[in-house]
């Protein structure tokens, strides 16, 4: 009697086991500081930063893994994102510039080169990738869970007014903060007559033997329409792709959400006359139909087609929807050969039948979850596909409730790599800093240096900060003068400018401020062209390729109005002083004469004070003839450090008797005067072209 009681004792428990203690019961609540909603790389890349910070957290996956988008998009499994693993560098922040899928880490080795050697890894490896960046660092994720609405709480707290989120199940979840990162994966469509007919990207079949000999038009110019052009190039027999715009080449835009090169076999064949081609016209105003002739043929070979288990489709033809004598575009019989645009007129591009129509029109944000209450709303820009959020990533209207990833894109639409990897891992970065003034009393984090030290810090981040690199013209540095010291802050929101020391808890003084960004010239040149690059550093504000660009405030543009109006094409208001440093062909701002000189020149002109380094003998001559010797002799030789931050140089000087005994025969490393961020910039006091004496 017993054996049966232990055996079903046992079950139960395992039954128990099988369920998370979340769903023990429907009416239990959850609560967290932050909830995170999707667990792609813009949730992860955040939970990572609150684990760090040690904050009370989770993310909320509704699938069994992370990244699962990428289990199906691309479709036809190719990233367009480089995974360059040879730079020639060992600097792993400048090796970020080129790595544009790995996430921020404190791990050095936890990079997608792991998974995938290949320049243009297989999409596979992403999710992959994901789950070994939430395991190594031991992320607070939570699978399963599917959220269908979002509400905020109804009575507002002294903590804020919070949201509530409930699951598939009922389960509700309370948090403080929500963080939305769900990405876009809601596909984009255009109603018109005999949408109908057309096929999906998201349910196309991806064997190009289906497309064996067939006509297709393809709805669209973007990568998901090249991308699936390309897989069917050597088996379609035509293929055409129709949007209202021309296409756009990343290489001539400057934006990776163009058309990328490794999609773009197409404009070969379509350039050098093989049948395929691009055509522009609207989308709403066409019909997809087929005539009355053709539907006769396809319902007398339905018979045929049934016993090889294949229905061969009818032909399609594209037309307008003016042209239609009902409106009724799904009723195929009534179409004659007037209702087609070839009847008028015979020269029409798009005049011979399709035997497919895909639709590749990307894909837009789901606002379904989300009740009134706690509903973003649509973007200005990008056709209201992505919801409207501020400077900061909070959603306009939805306080606590900030959009991560590529649902923030509208902030940089067709202008920065917000909506992508390399450039919403900073952006979450940004956010994070916001969270911890906001709710945690911890300022933006900074780094104190002497002005003496300010250019060489300069010279390191354009050479070496993948932030700005990537975020082009959205994040930048901003540098607080205090007159003998500045206080220096890494990839801060440049449209948050306005809302600088609420945000990063830092105040300005007098002295005013310096911007770091690094950006594009606004000259439209051929990108391949001659003439393409400005070489002279006088002629650097003429610059074509990124580069950076320094701009000085006495005082703090402080209206939202200053932002809007701010010159076209400009990432900030004009300032009092600007400095383009030039465009350089290896990305690398290091000549004495074109790139340090200039900027030491702008930074004496800003701060009124002489930025020069010398020699041991200048220093003594001048410091016999000035009443106020230069900066660099100030603070160094007249503090008897001499040539500073070189051992050599120290031990030879002390075991030849030359230096003085007691405390300042001191060696440069134990001296507080220079402290150890010489050492992180890595580049001498004395000169911007890091030699060594």
């Amino acid at each position: 009697m017993d054996s049966p009681i232990l055996l079903l004792l046992a079950l139960l428990v395992a039954l128990v086991q099988c369920f998370p203690d979340d769903y023990h019961s429907h009416n239990s609540t959850r609560h967290h500081d932050y909830c995170v909603l999707g667990a792609g790389p813009a949730g992860l890349q955040m939970g990572h930063f609150l684990s760090k910070s040690q904050r009370d957290y989770i993310i909320l996956e509704r699938n069994s893994g992370p990244g699962s988008f990428f289990n199906i998009y691309p479709r036809h499994r190719k990233l367009i994102s480089i995974n360059k693993i040879y730079t020639g560098r060992r600097n792993r922040e400048f090796n970020l510039r080129h790595d544009w899928n790995s996430l921020l880490s404190d791990r050095p080795d936890l990079l997608l080169q792991r998974v995938s050697r290949e320049l243009y890894p297989d999409a596979d490896s992403f999710p992959r990738y994901l789950s070994m960046y939430v395991k190594e660092l031991g992320l607070k994720v939570q699978y399963g869970v599917d959220i269908g609405k979002i509400r905020a709480s109804e009575s507002e707290s002294p903590r804020g007014r919070g949201y509530i989120l409930t699951d598939q199940r009922g389960l509700d979840y309370t948090c403080r903060v929500l963080l939305v990162s769900t990405g876009l994966w809601d596909p984009q469509k255009v109603q018109f007559e005999g949408s109908d007919l057309v096929e999906g990207y998201e349910s196309i079949p991806v064997d190009p033997e289906e497309y064996k000999d067939q006509a297709v038009l393809i709805l669209g110019k973007g990568n998901s329409a090249f991308e699936t052009a390309q897989s069917i190039l050597g088996r379609a027999s035509r293929i055409h792709l129709y949007s209202p715009s021309p296409v756009r080449l990343a290489w001539q835009t400057h934006y990776v959400g163009d058309l990328r090169a490794v999609n773009n076999e197409l404009l070969d064949t379509y350039q050098l006359k093989s049948l395929d081609g691009l055509v522009e016209g609207g989308l709403e105003d066409i019909a997809i139909v087929r005539n009355g002739e053709d539907e006769k043929k396809r319902s007398g070979r339905k018979k045929k087609c049934r016993s090889s288990g294949k229905e061969k489709r009818g032909k399609l033809f594209l037309t307008l929807s003016e042209l239609l004598d009902s409106s009724d575009g799904k009723n195929s019989s009534k179409v004659t050969a007037t209702n087609l645009p070839v009847y008028h007129n015979d020269n029409f591009s798009l005049r011979q039948p399709y035997d497919r129509v895909i639709r590749c029109l990307g894909f837009r944000f789901n606002f379904s979850i989300f009740d009134g209450s706690a509903r973003p709303p649509s973007s200005e820009g990008a056709r209201g596909r992505l919801p409207g959020v501020t400077a900061w990533y909070e959603g306009r209207g939805t306080p606590d409730l900030f959009v991560l990833g590529t649902a923030a894109h509208s902030r940089d639409y067709r202008s920065s790599a917000g909506g992508f990897v390399h450039g919403f891992r900073y952006t979450v970065r940004a956010v994070h800093r916001v969270l911890e003034l906001r709710y945690h009393s911890n300022s933006w984090p900074s780094i104190k240096l002497s002005i003496s030290q300010l250019q060489s810090w300069l010279l390191r981040r354009v050479n070496e900060a993948s932030g700005p690199y990537q975020m082009f013209g959205v994040l930048g540095d901003i540098i607080l003068l205090r007159g003998s010291h500045c206080e220096y802050l890494e990839e801060f929101p440049l449209q948050a400018l306005p809302q600088f020391s609420s945000l990063s808890g830092h105040q300005l003084s007098k002295h005013g401020l310096l911007v770091l960004v690094l950006q594009y010239g606004l000259n439209r040149t051929d990108s391949l062209g001659p003439g393409r690059a400005e070489s002279e550093w006088t002629r650097a504000w003429r610059s074509n390729f990124l580069h950076p660009v320094l701009y000085y405030y006495d005082k703090l543009p402080t209206a939202e109005r200053d932002m809007r109006h701010r010159p076209v094409g400009w990432p900030l208001p004009r300032p009092k002083a600007v400095h383009h440093m030039i465009e350089d062909f290896l990305t690398e701002w290091d000549g004495p004469i074109s790139h340090s000189q200039p900027l030491r020149r702008f930074l004496e002109h800003c701060l009124h004070t002489d930025l020069r380094a010398f020699y041991a003998e200048s220093c003594f001559r001048l410091s016999l003839t000035n009443r106020k010797p230069p900066l660099f002799c100030r603070q160094g030789y007249l503090r008897k450090h001499g040539v500073v931050r070189n051992r050599q140089l120290w031990q030879h000087a002390h075991e030849a008797g030359l230096t003085l005994g007691g405390q300042d025969s001191a060696s440069p490393d134990t001296d507080p005067a220079f402290p150890n961020y010489l050492t992180r910039a890595g580049a001498s006091v004395s000169s911007a072209i890091n030699l060594d004496f």
